[in-house]
């Protein structure tokens, strides 16, 4: 690069001479203690002191044992733990002041100004108060004589920063709270139990879960097992939903389908305010339509259980961001809390968005009830949207005479059949002919192509590789062939889903099209494998699922080496070139190091590596974890690293490897998996039937122009499209990974939960933003 680097200031010495503490308040969830860990880690890798505050804001007030410097090695083996380490509690004395000013007097004392709560919305707005008296507080506290007026000069101003940990996703401001993805994780492994045992009965479930106030759970969990029917709080349902549900219950039946699931949040309400429990609607079911229904109410079972990778992932990333916002805050800067807007860390004014959480109940009271949609954001709403193109079935009376045709390309990875199954029903519901094709390219060449109906995809969100089968096969050799073949099955437009040679692939159906013009038909390219190696999409469908795989892996692993003592593991994952699934599951699993391609290490790392492992078996800690992703390196194989570690730990640690191979590619799709899949599969189809109007001309389609051929893909903030001849110049061909990675920038994250001491670039980090206007929905003060 050309000139000097630009570097901001050096975090190793941000925080010398602060105290940090950090605490768990409300409500537990899966992935508090990564966050816990994170921020303990980032703390003492910036020279500052770091104290866990015991059962919340209790152990803040009663202080003594309750608040505990922290170690390195206190927050071992807390990653893959549900639940929170340092407990939780609902607090009545922090409520009042006199509760506060005794937090504050043990707080002064220990030198503590910074404060990381991770916590539901109260915790935060508790938090909050506690910041805007602080002034108040010292004065008292210093003309009580609890305090000397020097410790309170040294303490003049509180830092807050929030973190939020919420199975309920209620916090507005973020697409996701720490905990959620782990619920819907608990939710859909029981979704499925449940599923297998309603078929062989022909019987009807209904499925409470928890919200509240709120209907993510519940919506997602609908959208990912393909719910007849879902009650939500934002939402109650329309005056005669009784009539309704029956009718398609029996619609659903008399489709061949031998279950319904209807899913309840358990704050749903019909519109007048009036709860809806699972046991009304079981009443009315067996009453109305006489099937033989059962109802789960899930409870506690939600909140427990080990955090998935997506939520380990979150939380770490946030306890960084949580630590590099409390030491760069100065009086001026407003109490903030960290979240997550599509893929980007996003630091938000606290009471902005606790105003946000606030105006959806108001909404909801006063029965504007799209209104507390939208302000829920982005994220709940496309849900929604989603939800009710799919649930809402009125199949077409005029047909559109449009044929769309859907194959799946490379290796099979969970996640591909939720992709198709949305893609053939927003397809039906359009009026459209769904055509399969199996075996990808070559299949299309071979005329392996039939009809699909809206029962061929029943039950398929939960399968996990690829039903209609799938090849590596380019279509460059069969040109002429899969010309043929669209002009025989007459194919308006394609949906190809699949990796990299999907990408690929889709470009030599561009290319050809200058020879063939039956290849001038619109084409979008899905994005699924578990490289997640895909130009223009953060993520592809099927990583996810892997990343869980490897990291329960990895826990098994660890517990093992936990209980030997002195042992180090190294495990091979997959992912081609791409070093996304090594580095996300080193994130997601604590490991010492994950070698990747992209992140070029020689020798000299390897020794480094070594020695930190040799240091490190000195302390409690005695386990180490090394990821090496497939291809990183052609001459430092696993065999190699095994060796070398081998022999130079030799009469420190023994080694062991794993090489985890196509297990990483198998198993039943996560619920980030299938409700990624199912909202791209009806994004593309909406696409396509947009692009083939536009392309109609005299009778007949002609599209020619590059962006009529796109790949679907996951941007910073939300789904985009983007023209697959735009994407060629960001490619590495020989390598088959885009040249830019958003993932590479949370390798030093890894290191510094490592224990090395690496530079982190503090010039790169989240600005504070306003959700109040990023809504747009300010609130109007003048009369209108």
């Amino acid at each position: 690069m050309a000139g000097a680097t630009v570097h901001g200031p050096d975090a190793t010495k941000m925080g010398v001479g602060r105290a940090i503490a950090v605490l768990t308040s409300g409500g537990d969830a899966q992935g508090m203690n990564a966050a816990v860990r994170a921020t303990v880690r980032v703390g003492l890798y910036t020279g500052a002191r770091v104290f866990f505050v015991h059962e919340g804001y209790q152990g803040l007030v009663d202080g003594g044992e309750n608040i505990r410097l922290a170690t390195w090695e206190s927050v071992s083996m807390m990653l893959q733990l549900g639940g929170t380490v340092i407990g939780s509690a609902r607090c009545q004395d922090f409520r009042a002041r006199e509760g506060r000013l005794k937090a504050a007097c043990n707080m002064v004392k220990l030198g503590i100004t910074n404060l990381c709560v991770i916590g539901g919305d109260g915790s935060l707005t508790g938090a909050n108060q506690f910041r805007s008296e602080w002034s108040g507080l010292l004065a008292d506290l210093v003309k009580a004589g609890k305090v000397t007026g020097e410790q309170a000069k040294a303490s003049s101003h509180l830092n807050i920063v929030g973190m939020v940990g919420s199975i309920d996703n209620d916090f507005c401001g973020t697409d996701m709270t720490i905990g959620t993805d782990s619920a819907l994780h608990r939710i859909m492994e029981i979704v499925d139990c449940i599923t297998t045992t309603a078929q062989s009965h022909q019987r009807a479930f209904i499925l409470e879960v928890m919200g509240r106030h709120c209907g993510y759970l519940a919506l997602v969990s609908a959208l990912a097992c393909g719910a007849d029917w879902v009650f939500i709080p934002e939402m109650p349902p329309d005056e005669s939903w009784e009539e309704h549900l029956c009718r398609r219950m029996v619609d659903t039946r008399s489709r061949g389908s031998r279950l319904n699931i209807i899913i309840v949040a358990e704050g749903a309400m019909d519109r007048h305010g009036k709860p809806i429990s699972s046991e009304k609607i079981k009443e009315l079911v067996t009453k109305r339509l006489g099937y033989d229904t059962r109802t789960t109410i899930l409870g506690h079972v939600q909140r427990g259980g080990t955090p998935s990778a997506f939520d380990r992932i979150l939380a770490s990333r946030m306890g960084v961001e949580a630590v590099m916002a409390l030491l760069e805050a100065t009086p001026d800067t407003p109490a903030c809390v960290v979240t997550l807007s599509g893929n980007q860390a996003v630091r938000l004014p606290l009471m902005e968005c606790v105003q946000v959480t606030k105006d959806v109940t108001t909404a909801m009271a006063e029965g504007r009830f799209d209104d507390a949609i939208k302000l829920r954001g982005k994220s709940f709403e496309n849900n929604w949207n989603t939800y009710k193109m799919l649930a809402h079935v009125h199949l077409p009376d005029v047909k559109s005479n449009i044929n769309i045709a859907i194959l799946n390309v490379g290796a099979p990875c969970a996640g591909m059949n939720a992709a198709v199954r949305s893609a053939v029903r927003i397809g039906i519901l359009q009026g459209h002919n769904m055509l399969a094709v199996h075996d990808g390219f070559e299949g299309l060449a071979q005329g392996q192509i039939e009809p699909m109906i809206w029962t061929s995809v029943g039950g398929w969100t939960g399968k996990g590789g690829s039903v209609l089968g799938t090849k590596r096969s380019l279509p460059g050799k069969f040109m002429e062939e899969i010309s043929l073949n669209i002009a025989k099955f007459n194919i308006h437009a394609l949906v190809i889903i699949g990796g990299f040679e999907a990408f690929v692939g889709g470009l030599e159906m561009v290319q050809g099209r200058q020879k063939y013009e039956e290849l001038c038909i619109p084409m979008v390219v899905i994005p699924a494998t578990v490289s997640n190696n895909v130009p223009g999409s953060d993520f592809s469908i099927g990583a996810d699922t892997a990343l869980n795989t490897i990291t329960t892996t990895c826990d098994r692993i660890k517990q093992s080496a936990a209980g030997t003592k002195r042992r180090v593991f190294i495990i091979e994952t997959m992912g081609g070139y791409c070093g996304y699934l090594a580095t996300m599951a080193g994130l997601a699993a604590g490991a010492d190091a994950a070698y990747v391609y992209e992140d070029k290490f020689g020798i000299h790392d390897l020794e480094t590596n070594v020695e930190h492992l040799v240091e490190k078996m000195k302390t409690s800690v005695k386990r180490g974890l090394i990821l090496r992703n497939e291809r990183c390196n052609e001459n430092y194989t696993t065999d190699f690293i095994f060796n070398l570690y081998s022999e130079e730990g030799k009469g420190v640690f023994d080694c062991r490897k794993n090489i985890l191979g196509h297990m990483q590619q198998g198993g039943a799709p996560t619920p980030f998996d299938r409700n990624f899949a199912t909202k791209m599969g009806a994004k593309s189809v909406l696409w396509l039937t947009e692009k083939v109007r536009e392309c109609y001309r005299h009778g007949r389609i002609f599209a020619n122009i590059a962006d009529s051929a796109c790949v679907l893909g996951m941007g910073k903030r939300g789904l985009v499209f983007q023209s697959l001849e735009g994407l060629k110049e960001q490619v590495d061909f020989e390598h088959r990974i885009p040249k830019t990675q958003w993932w590479l920038k949370l390798r030093p994250i890894l290191k510094i939960l490592a224990k090395y001491k690496v530079e982190l670039d503090t010039t790169e980090h989240a600005h504070m933003e306003h959700l109040i206007r990023k809504q747009g929905l300010v609130s109007k003060t003048a009369p209108s």
